[in-house]
């Protein structure tokens, strides 16, 4: 379809399941599952929505090794009981994913190839899989290693440089090492996103977006994430050990000039997760035709890339273009989602980010406390900051994250 200029993409409704931890409340969901379930609560909150309406449905995976292999986007249609006319597609930006799902399906939208879509993304890191490489040669003799599938490098490509393949953690440390960021500041943004996202709980912040899983029937259901730590302190943090360096020395990779030994502990540090999000967008004539009303428009957004071992500070660049794309400066911001893979990264981001003011950002809390459930997280975010402008009337938003391998992802939304 031609159309002469782009069209306006609205996001109409925006959920997601509480956040399970690795091995917890969530562990017994397939990932397909989880994204049925997030993709059916839309089509329940928007009852003049004739799912055969939508055009498509995009969703994001960072493993795509196991349950939610074959296409996990048209799986969780099918489950979800959708028409069999809607197609599905998933797509892999890594952490990135799920914000990726939404800017395909926004892109759609406004380019007249869809009217209605739903987009989003799902993590199962408990039910990620080992994987065994085939032999290169039939009848091995000798023992086969198995490989987990749940987070960072693996099977890696012997022609990848040794800095661009460090640990995730070992990357926290190398923009630690860049900015001079300490322990204790680590440690300290950590417990205000524990404290945020438990006031967040109790005020109720969370509960135009988040759907329980599970009747109950089989055990009680997940209605609150489950990693928000109401009863940590700095004291508490302090006390864990660096996991990707000793306190007293470098661990992989190269160390930066300033190295003086490990400050990422599992504390400050985003845990393992599983979840499910998803967001419904329309242009106007769906509007129309479904009686929804928006809770913001997608304005711009905008992906960058950059050395693999500073992954981190992806959001620095990937912010900037989007606030130009957009025509907007950070004067205008009522609110930020800045994705937490880890402290360090996220305040290395802040430093890179000097006009950013940071009382703007996750209000909520953040990934450390709430979790990262990677191919989900990026349409968590999105969604929150939709959410949060609906709430206030007015206003522009800004959800970004950092990806593994070096990218960063932004997408600016207004009311």
């Amino acid at each position: 379809m031609l159309i002469d200029r782009p069209r306006d993409v609205y996001v109409v409704d925006a959920v997601r399941t509480p956040i399970g931890k690795y091995g917890g409340m969530l562990s017994g969901a397939r990932p397909d599952d989880l994204a049925a379930h997030v993709v059916k609560a839309l089509m329940d909150r928007a009852p003049g929505l004739d799912p055969a309406r939508i055009d498509d449905v995009y969703l994001g995976n960072a493993n795509g090794a196991g349950e939610e292999n074959r296409d996990v986007a048209r799986m969780a249609v099918l489950l979800a009981g959708l028409p069999v006319t809607v197609p599905g597609v998933t797509v892999n930006r890594l952490c990135g994913s799920g914000m990726e799902a939404v800017i395909q399906a926004a892109r759609a939208v406004a380019l007249g190839d869809a009217s209605v879509a739903v987009a989003g993304g799902v993590e199962s890191m408990s039910r990620a899989p080992w994987v065994l490489p085939k032999p290169e040669r039939a009848f091995p003799a000798g023992p086969q290693t198995l490989h987990s599938t749940t987070l960072g490098w693996r099977l890696t490509n012997p022609r990848m440089p040794d800095e661009w393949t460090v640990a995730l953690g070992e990357g926290a440390e190398l923009i630690a090492d860049r900015y001079g960021i300490t322990r204790e500041q680590q440690d300290t943004y950590a417990l205000a996103s524990h404290e945020k996202a438990a006031r967040a709980w109790k005020d109720g912040a969370f509960d135009a977006e988040v759907v329980p899983y599970g009747d109950g029937a089989e055990g009680a259901a997940a209605v609150r994430d489950e990693c928000v730590r109401e009863d940590t302190s700095l004291q508490a943090l302090g006390k864990l050990r660096p996991a990707f360096r000793k306190a007293g020395g470098a661990g992989g990779g190269t160390p930066g000039p300033q190295a003086v030994g490990g400050t990422v502990t599992a504390g400050n540090s985003s845990p393992l997760n599983d979840g499910a999000a998803a967001l419904l967008l329309m242009d106007e004539q769906g509007l129309r035709a479904s009686g929804c009303e928006p809770l913001a428009r997608i304005r711009s957004s905008a992906v960058t890339g950059l050395a693999p071992q500073y992954f981190g500070l992806g959001p620095v660049e990937a912010v900037g273009r989007a606030l130009e794309k957009a025509g907007r400066g950070f004067e205008v911001l009522h609110t930020v989602e800045l994705n937490e893979a880890f402290a360090a990264q996220a305040l290395g981001c802040l430093a890179g980010l000097p006009d950013l003011d940071p009382a703007l950002v996750n209000p909520h809390g953040g990934a450390i406390a709430l979790g990262h459930p990677l191919g989900a997280s990026g349409a968590r975010i999105t969604g929150a900051v939709a959410h949060r402008l609906a709430a206030a009337g007015s206003g522009t938003g800004l959800a970004t994250l950092c990806i593994g391998v070096g990218q960063g992802l932004a997408v600016v939304l207004e009311r």
